[in-house]
């Protein structure tokens, strides 16, 4: 088990209902927290996690690989320039 603080950022946080919360995943990936994500949060988080890409302690990520940090932030995509 893995424990991370996920922080969501506009729309995912409003998907979510909160800023952040602490999860423990079975599996430390990015596709093992995706499925979390939206199974809890239902269609609007899915289409957060669609577009959007998260940091993990810093470093952006769009992958499905292992969460080597402690921190993960959920961005929704962002419009502009």
């Amino acid at each position: 088990m893995s424990r991370i603080t996920v922080r969501y950022f506009a729309a995912a946080a409003e998907a979510a209902g909160r800023e952040e919360e602490e999860r423990e995943l079975a599996e430390a990936t990015l596709d093992a927290l995706r499925g979390e994500l939206a199974d809890a949060y239902g269609e609007e988080m899915r289409r957060v996690l669609r577009t959007g890409s998260f940091l993990v302690d810093g470093t952006v990520r769009r992958d499905g690989g292992e969460i080597a940090g402690t921190r993960v932030d959920v961005l929704p995509a962002f419009a502009g320039g």
